[in-house]
């Protein structure tokens, strides 16, 4: 049985919004640290929000009440990043006529939830003290968060939950730990791979991130030298001359982080936008106007992801003598294509036969705490996650293996972020796991084709297949 203690209601709020939706606020405190519940002080507790939303009640109240529907609890893809209010997903109405009442929850640290920024990090003491915090906001921790409002919420009703890309890491989380608490999960690109370190991760990602790259070029083969002309004007004037919008640094490094871009539908377009755009602003005006700086500002601006860029590979730490220690570039050293420095020279020319410079993909990397304004402010406290060896579990193989919760999962074949065959080793793992495999859709799938990837996944629990 669960060892939490409920969540406390602080406030609840309704009203509704377009698209006949009652939408409620929801604001809730949970201990700081759940392992050491001992005080209710401000100081030990954090504010959690949610936002949960039904379909909005008829003109005409009917004079029996309809029965309370079932809890599904969507949990956002990150880590660090909140919840887009309920009447701006796609997946909302879907959900609700599947006869749900759904909980949007910023995760601990993201949106309205004790939000962790550069500003508010410092707020918790030295950089050692601020280190320390922020082991606190990995998937175990969001967990037991979860299983406190479910039983505040719920009264102690299990609850389905959806999780997205990292949301599914933290279902996985919840499945080991927590599965009394769950009356089925749905996982999109979010089958976590069972590793105790970053290190394998990459060496399946970075391969995938080079067939992005050649599918890039494949579409737009005359962008092999307008990006090498690009990366030439700004290694004419060296790091930290060219600054953005932001105040952060564009430098050649950074430019070619554009290629995060890559794994999601749409994505190669999205860049090709960039592209042209900065290489006519090049041959017109000898330099990149403000259009182009923040065209690039915005598309890959991780000043507003934190909490992403600081435990974006500890994510992956599991367990005692597991550290990231900057895997990513670590790693990087054994796929000398991604490394600039060993692809040659870069001619001013646009010939489309040169061979071209590769950009990343969802890796962070230590200089990332010097381009970055933000970023800056945290770099002493990111140094020391990443050289942390000391992180709690984040998985139980055991309970997965005698795991009695209906679990149903989207594995996206030609995922950039999580690796197809680290989830279908997952997938094995859970006992009962059925999986939705495609090669048409991509991770960002759950927004850029709800109903498709949808239909795929609802279709394991309701489709008869004997």
């Amino acid at each position: 049985m669960s060892t939490i203690s409920p969540a406390k209601i602080v406030s609840q709020n309704a009203y509704l919004a377009a698209g006949k939706l009652k939408i409620t606020e929801h604001f809730f405190t949970v201990p700081k640290d759940h392992s050491a519940p001992s005080s209710s002080s401000p100081a030990n507790t954090l504010t959690l929000f949610a936002r949960s939303v039904t379909k909005a009640p008829p003109a005409i109240t009917p004079s029996t009440p309809p029965p309370a529907l079932p809890w599904l609890l969507y949990l956002q893809g990150g880590p660090g990043y909140p919840c887009r209010p309920p009447q701006h997903s796609p997946m909302t109405q879907i959900l609700l006529d599947k006869g749900y009442q759904l909980l949007f929850l910023d995760q601990r640290g993201t949106g309205l939830s004790t939000p962790v920024t550069a500003s508010t990090l410092q707020m918790r003491g030295e950089e050692d003290v601020q280190a320390k915090y922020l082991k606190l906001y990995r998937a175990d921790s969001i967990v037991k968060d979860c299983e406190a409002i479910r039983l505040a919420l719920t009264e102690g009703e299990k609850w389905s939950i959806l999780g997205q890309s990292f949301g599914g890491f933290c279902s996985v989380t919840y499945l080991s730990f927590y599965p009394e608490g769950l009356r089925e999960v749905f996982l999109f690109g979010g089958l976590m791979p069972l590793v105790r370190t970053p290190d394998e991760v990459y060496r399946r990602l970075y391969p995938r991130v080079k067939a992005r790259n050649e599918a890039y070029y494949a579409k737009f083969p005359e962008d092999v030298g307008r990006v090498k002309k690009i990366l030439s004007y700004l290694g004419r004037f060296g790091d930290g001359v060219i600054k953005l919008p932001s105040g952060g640094d564009l430098t050649r490094r950074r430019f070619l982080q554009l290629g995060l871009a890559f794994g999601g539908h749409g994505g190669l377009d999205s860049v090709h936008d960039i592209v042209l755009k900065c290489a006519t602003d090049i041959d017109m005006f000898g330099h990149l106007t403000r259009n182009a700086l923040s065209a690039v500002d915005g598309a890959v601006n991780f000043d507003d992801a934190l909490l992403y860029a600081i435990l974006h590979e500890p994510i992956y730490c599991s367990g005692k003598g597991n550290r990231a220690d900057w895997s990513a570039q670590r790693v990087r050293d054994e796929f000398p294509e991604f490394t600039l420095e060993e692809q040659g020279s870069i001619p001013t020319n646009d010939s489309a036969t040169e061979t071209p410079i590769n950009f990343s993909g969802e890796m962070v990397y230590p200089w990332m705490f010097s381009d970055y304004t933000e970023l800056r402010k945290v770099s002493r406290v990111a140094e020391r996650a990443a050289q942390d060896d000391d992180w709690s579990e984040l998985f139980d193989e055991e309970q997965l293996a005698k795991n009695e919760v209906p679990v149903y999962a989207a594995a996206y074949q030609e995922d950039m972020y999580v690796d197809y065959e680290l989830s279908m080793q997952t997938a094995a793992k859970i006992k009962g796991c059925k999986v939705f495999s495609t090669n048409v859709l991509y991770h960002d799938a759950v927004r850029s084709r709800v109903e498709e990837v949808m239909k795929g996944v609802f279709g394991l629990r309701d489709d008869v297949v004997d």
